[in-house]
């Protein structure tokens, strides 16, 4: 009997501890972080259905000031199916500077990409949507200071929500305001990816200031909120964003 409720006692105390390691290993692990994203658009339309685009981004690290954490040269050919509607076709390049798995040395991504972007106008309000469609190619990584030789490969969709609001009774107009909101979820897919399908989702409130006809800034509250590839690893990021947009028309006007 004793012989009995000693191998029950004992099994009874390797399920506690595989039940503990395994809530352990499912704990649910967040990073706060505090950084400004600062980036600056370029889509100039060069005939009715030809245009190019162009991006380039900053990020830096944590404590808002602290080192950087990635920078974005973007570019893309876009085609205009309509005044409201275009399909963009590029690449992007992309820096991933040191950080915990790397912390001597910065990771290279090179992304193509393609997006359906359509703009749509309620009064004076106005509403852009786009999806986005990436393919990254991102170096490998041996150690702290190395590089392994290959890339990883996966795919992201982007799917991007902006609404504007006026604040002026004349609309969106120069040197007036407007309110924004913004909100982008990334969603992972491909063989490589296990754990986190989901990626991110960046939420924005801020304030718009329209510069002049073809130029504005944008800047307020960002919220990151990332799932890391461990799965039960995840950032959240409170960011200051400052973006500026130039939206050109170099088209011949009509006399």
């Amino acid at each position: 009997m004793k012989t009995k409720l000693s191998a029950l006692k004992i099994c009874l105390c390797c399920t506690a501890l595989l039940f503990g390691v395994s809530s352990t290993a499912q704990t649910k692990q967040t990073e706060k972080l505090n950084q400004v994203w600062l980036g600056y658009f370029n889509q100039t339309r060069l005939t009715k259905k030809w245009g190019i685009w162009t991006d380039l981004h900053l990020r830096t690290k944590e404590d808002f000031v602290d080192n950087f954490s990635q920078s974005i040269i973007r570019l893309g050919l876009t085609y205009y199916i309509n005044d409201a509607t275009k399909f963009t076709l590029g690449y992007a390049y992309v820096t991933n500077y040191p950080g915990d798995n790397h912390k001597q040395i910065s990771q290279a991504e090179h992304r193509p990409w393609q997006q359906i972007q359509w703009h749509t106008k309620y009064g004076k309000k106005r509403m852009m949507q786009w999806f986005r469609l990436e393919e990254k190619y991102k170096r490998k990584i041996l150690n702290d200071s190395t590089l392994a030789d290959g890339y990883g490969f996966g795919w992201k969709l982007r799917y991007n929500f902006w609404y504007e609001v006026p604040l002026s009774k004349k609309g969106v107009v120069p040197k007036a305001w407007s309110f924004i909101a913004n909100d982008e979820v990334h969603i992972n897919f491909g063989k490589q990816i296990v754990n986190n399908y989901f990626d991110q989702n960046r939420f924005f409130l801020g304030l718009k200031y329209q510069v002049s006809e073809a130029s504005n800034l944008q800047f307020g509250y960002m919220n990151v909120f990332q799932q890391l590839a461990a799965g039960n690893k995840y950032k959240n990021t409170n960011v200051a964003r400052v973006f500026f947009f130039q939206n050109i028309d170099a088209r011949k006007k009509k006399s």
